[in-house]
């Protein structure tokens, strides 16, 4: 091919010659700060329970997740989300085990901030699906169909219980509508006022969930379409987020966080407040075993995915290897 003059003249491969120069101009960067390790803790281990559908996860005995916690906190993760694993015999229809002082994830909340304190953001899922002996995320009425204003009295409960652990952030995952303005109620009717709230704005109901409902040994029958929003919906997002904000949410998610980039593009650029987005269960066990398969190279997936996540605007990114992906970046910021 003959080339005339300057022709071309513009020549964006010069910013991509080498890694020190791709990584002077990359736009998007990844730091230990931006993550959160997601974490179960099932009552009664001895010793951590691996999760066949999540390889590498585990339900963490109490002493299991101290160590967990610990481990983050030094690789520079910011936070630490918690979700209890009741015994079956626990389980009744109103998730009691959920509001109980002594339950599983209030006991792991107080061993988590005995062992860190304040350098590692102690987060807890407040919903009651692994509580109850139905599955789902509230109480149910008499025609078996989940009742949201008897749900919001029961995560109230839950609010106070979980503050009182010392949890610094609670997260209402139930898709309940006016759960966070009721839960901000709860927290400061106790005198909780600092205790922040990171509101499950797009939870929609994915088919990607199902690992996770091994990982938290859930007793679901049906599923989550009456209360857990429609993937095909985009406005109805955004009317999910100005409710949040109007009620006192701290910050906003969006789960799962892969399949909805477009969703959290548009809600990170509507809000003032730090964005999260959760990538999730199915999302994890679809590179481990494409990666098992040696179909994908394993890390630079990972890196791939998360760092597309940050590029669509989160600020705080939920996954099963943040404590891996810290450590891994290191002095390096990807």
């Amino acid at each position: 091919m003959t080339v005339y003059g300057s022709f071309p003249g513009a020549r964006p491969r010069r910013l991509r010659t080498t890694p020190a120069m791709r990584r002077m101009v990359a736009e998007t960067r990844l730091d230990p700060a931006d993550l959160i390790l997601p974490a179960f803790v099932r009552e009664g281990a001895s010793e951590p329970v691996p999760i066949a559908a999540m390889p590498g996860v585990v339900q963490h005995s109490v002493d299991t997740l101290r160590k967990a916690a610990v481990e983050a906190r030094e690789a520079g993760v910011s936070g630490i989300m918690l979700f209890g694993v009741p015994e079956d015999a626990r389980k009744d229809a109103a998730g009691t085990a959920g509001t109980d002082p002594g339950g599983i994830l209030q006991v792991a909340v107080r061993a988590v901030k005995e062992e860190v304190g304040d350098e590692l953001v102690v987060m807890s899922d407040l919903c009651l699906d692994e509580y109850t002996d139905h599955g789902h995320c509230g109480v149910l009425d008499a025609d078996g169909r989940v009742d949201n204003d008897a749900t919001l009295e029961r995560y109230a409960e839950m609010a106070q219980v979980q503050a009182d652990a010392g949890v610094h952030v609670v997260g209402p995952s139930g898709m309940m509508d006016g759960q966070v303005g009721v839960i901000r109620d709860a927290l400061d009717t106790i005198g909780k006022e600092d205790v922040s709230i990171l509101a499950y704005t797009a939870k929609y109901s994915s088919a990607f969930y199902g690992p996770f409902r091994e990982a938290v040994a859930s007793s679901l029958r049906g599923d989550r379409k009456t209360y857990q929003q429609d993937p095909a919906n985009l406005r109805e997002s955004l009317r999910e987020l100005a409710l949040d904000l109007q009620e006192g949410a701290d910050m906003v998610m969006v789960k799962p966080a892969g399949p909805c980039l477009d969703v959290l593009a548009r809600v990170a650029e509507s809000v003032d407040v730090p964005v999260a987005a959760y990538q999730i269960s199915g999302e994890y066990a679809m590179i481990e075993a494409a990666a098992e398969k040696g179909w994908i190279e394993r890390d630079k997936a990972i890196l791939e995915t998360l760092t597309g996540i940050r590029r669509a605007g989160a600020r705080m990114i939920l996954t099963y290897w943040a404590t891996e992906v810290a450590q891994k970046l290191g002095g390096a910021r990807l």
